[in-house]
């Protein structure tokens, strides 16, 4: 299952005297997104940079903020149920720098009210641009993630702020269990912040050009990772920031496709073993029903040709046991003078047993093998009716139609 992963340009914020701007797009200008395709979540396929018309197709696409542009809070969460976004921007309003309403909040995954949880801040009119751009050029965001996440165990990187500066240039992402901070390498406050518990216990990695100043100033050797390597680790991630009123809404086709790729990821793999065992189980149990089923429907015919031959010992081939078992017992029936259900006798008398009391003899029959045929001239529907209610009540069954009557065996008339 490929997966796009894209970098969201980081917010343009205002700069200290001396600091040069980052190159700003035109208003009218598209977006370019840098981006890094992998084919399985583990190795990059394909990187580059191109406007959002232009990026290469995926079976997921999930878009990657900066630390930058996330800040985080941990809160005990109101029991607000869906006016949670609204509770939290209360709980929240002394401590944000903006005004509520400006920001848009993600509650971390699993999290329910009444939970102490970690809630991820941005700037809400940004992310709903960027969304926006995004859909408006078909390119659909299943889930914005953050690059970093409060969690153990602890991870550091280190990065170039301003490439081709020296040692002052190198900025140290960090993320533990208390948080994510951004913190440069000039003056103490990294040292402050960074205990060396911390420092010895944390996953350390670098860019190739910071490496060399990160293992200066740790002590210790870190891995060499690129921004792209590095932005691999969100696809098994769980966060999701697309919450309340930037979560995506999906109908018919893309819907399905949604459900299809929450169900491809890893976290549900076990949900999809599931799946796939019960649907093999199925499969052995359908089967097995049916080679019962089969070895029963065996026995039985078995038993009936057995008895056949047993009964009849004259009856060599065998073709169909019970219709050749049946005209047998006419035979039989016949040479020693009975009368049977399909004899003209047998009809004659379930018809005069049931025979309305104010009709006269019919004045014409005619007679098949366990069918026999009456005029009907003459009857009304009432006579009708009741003369089908007692041929009923004996096991016959009347068919009327085109001035006849016809009785015969409700069992034979519905194997016919």
């Amino acid at each position: 299952m490929s997966t796009l992963l894209l970098f969201l340009p980081p917010r343009t914020r205002l700069r200290a005297p001396g600091r040069a701007l980052p190159d700003t797009p035109r208003p009218d200008a598209p977006h370019e997104y840098d981006y890094v395709l992998s084919a399985d979540g583990r190795a990059i396929t394909a990187q580059g940079r191109a406007a959002a018309a232009a990026l290469p197709a995926a079976d997921s696409v999930i878009a990657v903020v900066a630390e930058s542009d996330v800040g985080w809070r941990r809160v005990e969460l109101p029991r607000a149920g869906r006016q949670m976004r609204a509770a939290l921007a209360g709980k929240l309003e002394e401590a944000l720098l903006d005004e509520p309403d400006a920001l848009h909040f993600a509650l971390e995954p699993d999290a329910l009210g009444g939970d102490t949880a970690w809630v991820a801040v941005t700037s809400r009119p940004w992310l709903a641009e960027h969304l926006a751009q995004l859909e408006a050029a078909q390119v659909f965001i299943d889930r914005v993630a953050p690059l970093s996440w409060p969690d153990e165990p602890a991870r550091g990187h280190f990065f170039e702020a301003q490439p081709g500066r020296d040692d002052a240039g190198i900025t140290l992402h960090c993320s533990h269990a208390e948080g994510v901070a951004t913190l440069p390498l000039d003056g103490g406050l990294a040292r402050q912040l960074l205990t060396p518990g911390l420092v010895q216990a944390a996953h350390w990695t670098a860019t190739p050009a910071a490496a060399p100043a990160a293992e200066r100033w740790l002590g210790r050797a870190v891995t060499v990772q690129t921004p792209a390597q590095r932005a691999l680790a969100v696809i098994d991630n769980s966060w999701n920031l697309r919450q309340f009123d930037l979560a995506p809404r999906a109908r018919g086709v893309r819907a399905l496709r949604l459900v299809g790729r929450t169900l491809m990821r890893k976290p549900w793999r076990p949900v999809r073993y599931g799946l796939a065992g019960l649907v093999l189980v199925q499969l052995l149990g359908l089967n097995l029903w049916a080679w019962q089923q089969q070895r029963e429907l065996a026995a039985r015919r078995a038993a009936v040709t057995a008895t056949l031959t047993e009964a009849f010992p004259q009856v060599r081939a065998i073709l169909d046991a019970p219709v050749q078992m049946r005209k047998q017992l006419d035979l039989l029936r016949a040479s020693a003078g009975s009368v049977g259900e399909q004899d003209l006798e047998a009809l004659l008398g379930a018809a005069a047993q049931a025979w309305p009391g104010d009709r006269p003899p019919t004045d014409a029959l005619a007679f098949e093998p366990g069918r026999l045929t009456l005029s009907a001239q003459g009857w009304a529907p009432a006579q009708v009716d009741n003369f089908r209610t007692q041929l009923r009540s004996e096991g016959w069954q009347l068919d009327a139609g085109e001035g006849k009557l016809t009785i015969s065996r409700a069992s034979a008339q519905g194997g016919r």
